[in-house]
């Protein structure tokens, strides 16, 4: 529950980008990554402390600020797949640079690093509480902005971007803000998953176990839809885990890939706006 928690709000931010704005982002990792080691670097540096933590988040948030600013100023003027490529670009810079010989004294290269957290973290309930809470308050504040006049806004890009610009909106400062937040959030799910896990390594920045991951999240719960991405966590997650534990008997479902690809093509094919898209549409109609 505590790893559908984390990657659930981790979708929910992604969902704000390509549900909402009408955005692909194939390096969303990038952020995921950063804030996972920015917590856990300095929880490390300061002994697993409670300022640590807290001073973790915070230089999380900032930096996924940052991120977020630079890639959007690179990358916004441009769209749909040259967009989606550069934030892909981005993202495999990530990678290589966490686990680069230069930065091992930070990131410690390709072995990771084990997290310290304090010590009301050390029992798993304690850490089901602050996983949960977290996603209670991101899920309210990110319900309340997708409902708000800047999230009708959104909305109006996606559908006809041209015809928003024509009326007068800025669009780059309101892509620019979408992205924003979304990386903060996302960096806020990788700190989340830092403490659930104890450890991070350079596996947080990589495509196809994150980034293609959380795509996949978003699609099989339904796009636009906000809390697909939670569903979609849940229904991934759940069934990793079910097929390692089948993998010991049966060297079929040691291939999970297989099984997530026809599972994408079978939502894709027959319920083109996810599991919860459709029941929605379902009950309008």
């Amino acid at each position: 529950m505590e790893q559908i928690f984390a990657f659930g709000i981790f979708a929910m931010s992604y969902d704000l980008l390509i549900g909402y704005t009408g955005i692909v982002s194939f390096g969303h990792a990038m952020f995921f990554g950063t804030g996972a080691y920015a917590v856990a670097i300095v929880l490390s540096k300061t002994g697993g402390s409670t300022t640590g933590l807290m001073l973790g988040f915070l230089v999380a948030i900032v930096l996924a600020a940052v991120l977020s600013f630079i890639v959007a100023f690179i990358s916004l003027r441009v769209r749909h797949t040259y967009f989606a490529m550069i934030t892909l670009a981005v993202g495999q810079v990530f990678f290589v640079l966490a686990g680069s010989q230069p930065l091992r004294p930070l990131t410690n290269s390709n072995d990771g690093l084990t997290v310290l957290t304090p010590q009301w973290l050390n029992s798993n309930l304690s850490v089901y509480y602050l996983i949960a809470l977290s996603l209670l308050v991101i899920t309210f504040l990110l319900h309340r902005f997708v409902h708000s006049p800047v999230g009708d806004i959104l909305r109006g890009l996606r559908e006809n971007e041209g015809r928003s610009k024509a009326l007068g909106y800025p669009v780059f400062r309101y892509k620019a803000a979408a992205f924003f937040i979304s990386g903060v959030i996302a960096a806020l799910a990788g700190g989340l998953y830092v403490i659930v896990e104890s450890f991070v390594s350079t596996s947080v920045y990589d495509v196809s176990s994150v980034s293609l991951q959380v795509l996949l999240m978003t699609i099989i719960g339904g796009v636009g839809t906000l809390y697909g991405g939670l569903l979609g966590a849940g229904i991934i997650i759940l069934a990793q885990n079910e097929l390692s534990n089948l993998a010991g008997s049966n060297p079929l479902f040691s291939h999970s890939e297989i099984v997530f690809g026809v599972l994408y093509i079978v939502v894709v094919r027959f319920l083109p706006k996810g599991i919860l898209g459709s029941l929605m549409k379902w009950k309008g109609r």
